[in-house]
């Protein structure tokens, strides 16, 4: 079922030129893209230039495409509780398994066990300033771009400039169906914020074309989990795990896939009394893009409350390009140089490239047993590498509760 995004808008548009009907409305997030990268340039100082839409459309395309993957595919934290444990044969009471709380988005391969439950909720922020290594902010972003083929440089320039934010409150949850298999879900609200303008440079001279602003918040992409432990010994054991990625996120606003995805899993955990090591191993099949992902985490027990965690997490989209500039000659326009001569103009636009993506992602904080079976934690996600669309950090705070 899709859930309603409640969207704000507020554009502008400077004075158009002669005949030329400004855009009047804006609806969704990816409107705003379009908007603000095909709008015909206003105030050119030639008549007979016209802009090459079909370079425009695919830098369009490109921009939103890119948006929406790096967007909907943001990792969703583990609903597994901090607290794990087994049974002790030779006692026949459940035991806990670490002193450690574990993982922030990598799985472990215990559960917390027959008939316990747990909830939570957690908040991040992000704010992003860079696509593929390129600044979004600063206002040199080059979305198109036209030259004569004997001038050194090109006449004029479409840049853009964007800031883009999100907010996410996720509510988890898991609960111990036996003492080997789990199950869980998320629930992911988020707020989009996206601002953006556009600049045209002619000749050296800039002029000020649109602006266009757009808020959208609703439901993103619910995941459905489910974990079994396929062996263990103590201090150590070997998972299978499952993620349905509902399509309940407004693709339009840039919040969902627009389709399902399945997400198979291998974990495999080592935890001793004070630390643990985990790994996994991930197929993922539809959504916005299929991947294949491998991630590991070490936590260490600093006090019987405290525990520190670090994660590596690595992605490779294979529907995620990255972002390039090509060229190609201006379908209806041309020049003349002094003998009369023809000389054509090439426009450049941004495309998707030939090679896939891979997102790699530091991952680093602290879980602090409050009181009773409740963790509060506290992280940081630091993106390695200019893949996709990158913030210069993201910190999350979450809280979580077994039964």
């Amino acid at each position: 079922m899709k859930t309603c995004a409640s969207l704000v808008m507020a554009l502008s548009v400077a004075t158009p030129a002669l005949g030329q009907e400004p855009q009047s409305e804006v609806k969704t997030p990816a409107d705003v893209i379009s908007f603000l990268v095909t709008n015909p340039p206003t105030g050119v100082k030639t008549e007979d230039f016209q802009k090459d839409q079909a370079a425009a459309a695919a830098t369009r395309d490109t921009i939103t495409r890119a948006l929406l993957v790096s967007l909907a595919t943001v990792p969703i934290a583990t609903s597994s509780s901090g607290f794990v444990y087994r049974l002790d044969p030779e006692l026949g009471t459940m035991t806990r398994v670490s002193d450690s709380f574990g993982t922030f988005f990598v799985e472990r391969a215990m559960t917390s066990g027959r008939g316990r439950t747990s909830f939570g909720m957690s908040g991040t922020t992000a704010g992003y300033d860079r696509l593929d290594g390129l600044n979004l902010r600063d206002g040199t972003l080059v979305t198109t771009a036209n030259q004569f083929e004997d001038e050194a440089a090109p006449f004029d320039r479409e840049l853009l400039t964007l800031k883009i934010r999100t907010s996410t409150l996720t509510l988890f949850g898991s609960y111990g169906v036996t003492d080997r298999l789990e199950i869980g879900g998320a629930i992911p609200l988020v707020q989009l914020h996206i601002e953006g303008s556009s600049v045209n440079v002619y000749r050296g001279e800039a002029t000020p074309q649109v602006s266009a602003i757009a808020d959208a918040s609703g439901v993103a992409d619910v995941a459905l989990r489910t974990k079994y432990t396929l062996f263990s010994v103590p201090g150590a054991g070997i998972a299978a795990g499952a993620e349905v990625r509902l399509p309940t996120g407004d693709e339009s606003s840039l919040l969902g896939a627009g389709r399902a995805a399945l997400r198979l899993l291998a974990v495999g955990s080592v935890e001793h009394a004070h630390f643990g090591v985990h790994g996994n191993f991930a197929i993922v099949q539809g959504g916005v893009s299929d991947e294949i992902d491998g991630s590991g985490a070490v936590s260490v027990a600093l006090a019987p409350r405290v525990t520190a965690t670090g994660e590596f997490l690595l992605r490779h989209f294979s529907d995620l390009r990255t972002v390039g500039s090509v060229s190609a000659l201006h379908p209806t326009f041309a020049g003349h140089d002094s003998s009369g001569n023809i000389v054509p103009v090439e426009t450049t636009r941004l495309a998707p490239g030939t090679a896939n993506s891979v997102l790699s992602t530091v991952v680093t904080g602290v879980k602090w047993n409050v009181k009773a079976a409740m963790v509060l934690t506290g992280q940081v996600q630091w993106r390695v590498g200019n893949g996709g669309l990158t913030a210069p950090f993201t910190p999350t705070l979450s809280l979580d509760y077994l039964f």
